[in-house]
């Protein structure tokens, strides 16, 4: 295997056991010593590939968007219907997202921002690059005759405003009845987005 395989291989093993201890203990609580405990290593491997700990947590963010960017891919590979299109909608307010990455973790990255200049700019690549991810979903829409709409990147951003408040808020809402009808109605709110645009 070469060598750049090796590398790239024990890179991903500790931002996976970095993931780990974050979920367990909180970012704030995830060292470098306890990173390569869950990875099994010495925490001088950890420090030979990332020099400090926020390399660790500029490399989880793209560990956050690798996991996230999977949302797209709704009953294979293109969206060549309004089913296909609708499905994806509704999964972008579906729990998916919560089997993807963690949220309290995702909410501790997002608190970072505020303290890490660096951090900041990565974590808007990462919602920059979820937000074309959708725009290159509704750009294929429009060419398959499925969609028009003048500007998919204003409706890309107006869908994932919805997402993010309604991913924050849900957080905050333990009863389960009630999440599920505050999330058909966010579905809902998100399709009547498309349905003014949809080709019948």
């Amino acid at each position: 295997m070469p060598r750049q395989s090796i590398r790239s291989q024990r890179k991903a093993e500790i931002v996976k056991a970095f993931y780990k201890v974050a979920k367990k203990e909180g970012l704030s609580n995830a060292s470098i010593a306890k990173v390569a405990k869950q990875a099994k290593v010495n925490p001088s491997l950890v420090m030979h590939y990332f020099n400090s700990r926020d390399e660790l947590l500029l490399a989880l963010n793209d560990f956050i968007l690798e996991r996230y960017l999977t949302i797209y891919q709704v009953k294979g590979p293109e969206i060549d219907s309004e089913e296909k299109l609708h499905d994806l909608i509704k999964n972008l307010f579906s729990r998916k997202w919560n089997r993807l990455f963690d949220d309290g973790v995702f909410y501790s990255c997002y608190a970072e921002i505020y303290r890490n200049d660096q951090f900041r700019k990565s974590f808007k690549r990462l919602h920059d690059q979820l937000h074309q991810g959708l725009k290159l979903v509704l750009n294929e829409a429009s060419e398959k005759g499925i969609l028009f709409h003048p500007n998919t990147r204003e409706l890309a951003e107006n869908i994932f405003a919805l997402v993010d408040g309604a991913y924050y808020y849900l957080g905050m809402v333990d009863d389960i009845e009630e999440k599920k009808k505050r999330v058909a109605m966010y579905q809902r709110l998100a399709l009547e987005m498309l349905e003014t645009h949809v080709i019948k």
